[in-house]
């Protein structure tokens, strides 16, 4: 009876929990091409702890929803996120039957915006490179704006340099040890391997990283995520390549549990935007994945990318006047070619290992091992007992002549005598010759055969006095990264990872061509005896094609990163709280024993060791299912870089003295508000950097004083930085509304205020100066007076307003009118300090160094601000099954010239030489500028089979 009555209860029991109906929502997700069923689409329902993945026949359902009005964000790479109101009802299942996605036209205008954002100007002016790469498929409307219409002008977001932030492939970090950079050309043109991204924006951690404070940005290339099928394009553009081809396969993951991609392309230019810039890049990429059970699979990656551009040359405004923006002083013609002399080429293999470990439903440990090798190298012209090639030397251009000083006993008296005869002169001469004389230096290196009677009959090769040669780092990093996710419990997720980093990088000069010459003397022209060598242990070497010489060392790196991130979810609010700790050692070696520094050049240098530690936090608060509030902050300390520790790495060991951690503080506070139709962000931020070490390269006159101690001298030298702070402030602003179903607008904006906080402390080393006595010759010269100057080469301003229509037959237009100001030229530090207004020759202040023509002369250059327009477009097709696209943007429609950035050109080192300069009215050391593309076209057509 008994076991009848507990039988009866359960039957009872199993009969109520039946009856309970669910509360929640269900659907099925299609392309809305193809109607074929959607995998892996992330659901989300907004500003919950709802979240999953669509089943491999497009499914989701979520019970035991709240009820009430939610929003549900669907998103899938590829596909325009789709954001869908709905009102779940107590005890109902909403059915949203199917939902179809459609392509995101954005991933082809990210295609081929991306590309045209490579410039030159990390090369020439590192501060002020790009970091466009971070940006790509981002969904929200600001970084929309500051990737694809503000990046022309360089622009960055809230100031910052990519080295702040974190770019990882498969968790795998690629900043380089160098410089702190990623190397955006290890994967260019392999735009549809890299598209599936996760990014954070700011400080907020990932699940890969500890991250920096300018975001993070996760690229995927695990096979088995790909969607199948093929991809061809062709492109066609006039910026820095002229055209394109890709093509990409992906399988998919098979029964037998094999899944793999291959991507190729090419990328080619006779010419790009600006003169002489031939173009030439391949790129391939394989993805194997298999998958041995539901808990293990392998994954491994490889790319290969070669890549080979030509530079352009930041020009005077003289130079510019004389010929055109898009003049290039780099170039030459060279049997009926032109031939540009300084190339870039990219070189740098990456092999990866990835396995995926599934513990349980809730548990994920991922490790891999890389291993990336190659070079990077950078060509130029070297010449002893020669003129500069350069042909906008400075004392080639007219200005030589018509800001003329008299001089008195080698000092400058002040009179002014301009020779106008000889500026004319010189401007015809420049106007017919102003490209690279590459048959003069060819000559150059030639010496007469002479009959009896002393007549010339032929040339014959002999020594060298020009040269053509490459810069080179020769690296091989190795590197072991994992990362363990889990979730605790309902609340409670952590994350915690790190990565051990080798890097051995080998940098040396390396001949590439004699320009029909024998041999180039290993020596410093400048120097006599034993300093003019560079190498005691080979002495009087004469070098050819192939050999190494001039420098040769090695740098040693180790890294080791661990951190934590600890992050809590509840109804009405989530939070994180994040860790690192990062072990980082420095060496260089030195291979030559350099005659300029012989017992400071061979061997290993001694171990420069950094600890550092760093903390993250934030919380966002869900106000409603629209509304949320976050907010952000981050401290942090960073190891100077690799080439900002060893100040002369080219010829010695020396380690900047007093060398320091970079500390870093950052906070941000943004509203989001949500809806089907509209979209805003309202986000503050502040970023401090402190304790920054800085080193540039320039040639200098007149700066040494001989009541100092030093020679009065001309030369070239390396100026280093220290306790130099930065401080950037600003607001960011976005909106997205939907006016119709297919009349779409958008409106982003930002104020900026980037500024130096310190003044730094300078040093300069000059070779010139070793003697046994002082054998590391670096010089103090006190404070640099930046304090309040403005960070250069981005606007620290803009605004972006556009408009778009996608017609429901597949095709859109779309155009954005850009406004960008506050853009500053990058201010030579050296003369911000007491020595410049210092005469060399006597050791006391110039008597007609007033403050008032001081701060004229030292004002800031700020660039006029700009308005670019650009007009974009598509239309796709579905042909037998196929989808055929083809899209076009059509940047700065009025063909507007603009300064993207510049320097002040450091050489007039004191106030009499400037004053004198800036007050003849042409200036023979003025700022140098770099140019933005004109009008530009980007065409691009594609097939997914």
């Amino acid at each position: 009876m008994r076991e009848f009555l507990f039988g009866i209860i359960f039957l009872l029991k199993i009969t109520f929990v039946f009856a309970q109906k669910p509360t929640g929502v269900k659907g099925k997700i299609i392309d809305s091409k193809t109607q074929k069923p959607l995998e892996n689409v992330i659901v989300t329902i907004e500003n919950t702890q709802l979240m999953q993945l669509t089943s491999n026949d497009g499914v989701f359902s979520f019970y035991n929803v709240l009820p009430g009005n939610q929003l549900l964000l669907l998103h899938s790479q590829g596909f325009k996120d789709l954001v869908l109101p709905v009102a779940i009802t107590k005890d109902q299942m909403l059915d949203l039957g199917v939902i179809p996605m459609e392509d995101n036209q954005m991933v082809e205008q990210q295609t081929g915006l991306i590309t045209l954002l490579e410039t030159d100007l990390s090369d020439d002016n590192s501060g002020s490179e790009s970091t466009s790469g971070l940006l790509q498929s981002s969904r929200d409307a600001f970084q929309q704006a500051a990737a694809f219409n503000w990046g022309q002008a360089r622009f960055r977001i809230r100031g910052l340099d990519s080295q702040y932030a974190t770019t990882t492939i498969n968790g795998v970090t690629m900043n380089k040890l160098y410089d702190g950079r990623p190397q955006w050309g290890d994967w260019s043109g392999l735009n549809n391997a890299v598209r599936n991204q996760e990014f954070t924006i700011g400080s907020f951690p990932s699940d890969y990283v500890f991250g920096g404070i300018l975001g993070t940005q996760q690229i995927n290339t695990r096979a088995s995520i790909y969607r199948p099928g093929t991809i061809l394009s062709f492109s066609g553009t006039n910026t820095n390549y002229s055209w394109r081809m890709t093509g990409t396969y992906a399988s998919g993951m098979n029964a037998k549990g094999w899944a793999f991609v291959v991507s190729a392309g090419t990328r080619w230019a006779e010419e790009g935007y600006f003169e002489g810039t031939n173009y030439n890049a391949i790129a391939g990429f394989i993805s194997v994945e298999k998958k041995i059970n539901d808990q293990h699979s392998l994954n491994f990656s490889g790319f290969y990318t070669p890549n080979s551009r030509a530079k352009n040359s930041p020009n005077t405004a003289e130079v510019t006047e004389l010929t055109s923006e898009r003049y290039n002083s780099y170039w030459g013609w060279f049997d009926g070619k032109k031939r540009n002399a300084r190339i870039k080429t990219i070189e740098e293999p990456i092999l990866m290992l990835n396995h995926f470990f599934t513990i349980d439903e809730a548990t994920m440990l991922n490790s891999s091992l890389t291993y990336q090798f190659g070079k990077i190298t950078n060509s130029n012209i070297d010449y002893q007992n020669a003129n500069s090639p350069d042909p906008t030397y400075y004392r080639k251009m007219p200005s030589y002549y018509t800001s003329m000083y008299a001089k008195d006993n080698g000092e400058f008296s002040g009179a002014f005598i301009p020779d106008y005869e000889e500026a004319q002169k010189s401007k015809e001469q420049f106007l017919a010759n102003n490209q690279i004389n590459w048959n003069a230096l060819y000559y150059a290196n030639q010496s007469p055969v002479l009959d009896d009677n002393g007549n010339i009959t032929a040339y014959k090769p002999a020594k060298s006095n020009y040269v053509l040669y490459e810069d080179h780092a020769d690296d091989q990093t190795m590197t072991a990264t994992s990362s363990f996710n889990t979730q605790i419990n309902d609340n409670l997720f952590l994350t915690a990872g790190g990565f051990y980093s080798h890097l051995k990088s080998h940098n040396y000069q390396q001949l590439k061509d004699l320009l029909g010459g024998l041999y180039f003397e290993d020596i410093d022209v400048f120097y006599n005896g034993d300093q003019a060598q560079s190498d005691l242990n080979h002495p009087d070497r004469q070098v050819v094609e192939g050999d190494i010489y001039g420098y040769n060392f090695n740098y040693a790196a180790n890294a080791l990163n661990l951190f934590t991130n600890f992050k809590f979810t509840y109804n009405k609010v989530d939070f994180y709280l994040a860790q690192n700790f990062v072990s980082t050692i420095y060496q260089r070696e030195g291979l030559y024993q350099n005659g300029i520094y012989p017992a400071n050049s061979f061997g290993k240098s001694e171990k420069v060791h950094f600890d550092n530690f760093g903390f993250k936090g934030g919380a966002l608060f869900k106000i409603s299912g629209r509304r949320q509030v976050n907010f952000n902050g981050a401290y942090l300390s960073n190891a100077p870089t690799i080439r900002n520790t060893f100040p002369n790495s080219r010829l010695n060991n020396s380690v900047v003295a007093g060398l320091q951690n970079e500390n870093i503080s950052s906070l941000d506070a943004s509203y989001f508000y949500r809806t089907p139709k509209w979209q805003t962000r309202i986000t503050l931020f502040y970023a401090q950097i402190k304790n920054i070490t800085q080193t540039s390269f320039f040639y200098a006159e007149g700066i040494f004083d001989d009541g100092a101690g030093y020679a009065s001298t001309d030369a070239f030298v390396s100026q280093t930085l220290t306790h130099l702070d930065k401080r950037n402030i600003g607001a960011e602003f976005s909106f997205q509304y939907q006016l119709s179903p297919t009349l779409m607008t958008n409106f982003s904006m930002v104020y900026g205020q980037y500024t130096y906080n310190s003044n730094p402390n300078v040093t300069i080393t000059n070779d010139a100066q070793a003697t046994e006595e002082n054998p590391n010759p670096v010089f103090d010269f006190g404070t640099s007076a930046l304090k309040n100057y403005h960070q250069a080469g981005m606007p620290q301003q803009a605004a972006a307003l556009g408009i778009e229509y996608r017609d429901p037959k597949y095709w859109w237009i779309g155009a954005n009118i850009n406004y960008l100001a506050e853009t500053f030229i990058d201010v030579s530090p050296i003369s911000r300090t007491d020595i410049f207004y210092k005469n060399p020759a006597s050791g006391f202040n110039f008597p007609e160094a007033s403050e008032e023509r001081a701060r004229e002369l030292l004002t800031q250059e700020k660039f006029d601000p700009i308005t670019l327009l650009n007009i974009s477009g598509g239309k796709s097709w579905k042909i037998k099954g196929k989808n055929i696209g083809l899209f076009a943007t059509l940047n700065n429609v009025l063909d507007l010239i603009y300064k993207t950035g510049g320097y002040e050109q450091a050489r007039n080192a004191n106030f009499r030489q400037l004053n004198q300069d800036v007050s003849s009215g042409t200036s023979n050391f003025g700022n140098k500028y770099f140019y933005g593309y004109g009008r530009t076209y980007f065409v691009n057509l594609y097939v997914n089979l």
